[in-house]
């Protein structure tokens, strides 16, 4: 079965990487949906969005939420290379909450901190 090499990256450190069976990422374009031999891609990431992978060894889907950066496919290698980035199962729910609370109730709204929490959540697996 084809596979492909996935890397999750942040300026921090190594988010995820291994053989996935596929990658669903949403760029500034609209949403991506990798599978195996798909044709070579460069996208911007939608800042506070959320990217999931199929691992190939049948491991529950990685869910991520990323904040800006590239989205690239050459030769079945995914690179998600993201200014910010967070497993699902690092999310801290009440601080995720208590953050888009914040950026709701600021004198001038902050879109960006906004998104991003609101992609924590979902990240997380709740709506926001």
């Amino acid at each position: 079965m084809a596979t492909l090499k996935v890397g999750l990256v942040s300026p921090e450190r190594e988010i995820w990487s291994g053989e996935a069976r596929m990658v669903v990422a949403q760029t500034i374009e609209g949403s991506l949906g990798i599978l195996p031999g798909h044709a070579p891609v460069l996208g911007v990431l939608l800042d506070g969005s959320v990217v999931k992978i199929e691992p190939a060894n049948g491991d529950k889907m990685i869910t991520a939420m990323v904040g800006s950066g590239f989205f690239s496919v050459a030769a079945d290698e995914v690179s998600v290379l993201a200014e910010q980035a967070e497993l699902s199962d690092e999310i801290d729910v009440p601080a995720a909450q208590a953050a888009l609370e914040e950026a709701l109730s600021a004198e001038a709204a902050d879109a960006t901190a906004e998104r991003r929490a609101r992609a924590r959540l979902r990240a997380a697996g709740i709506e926001a």
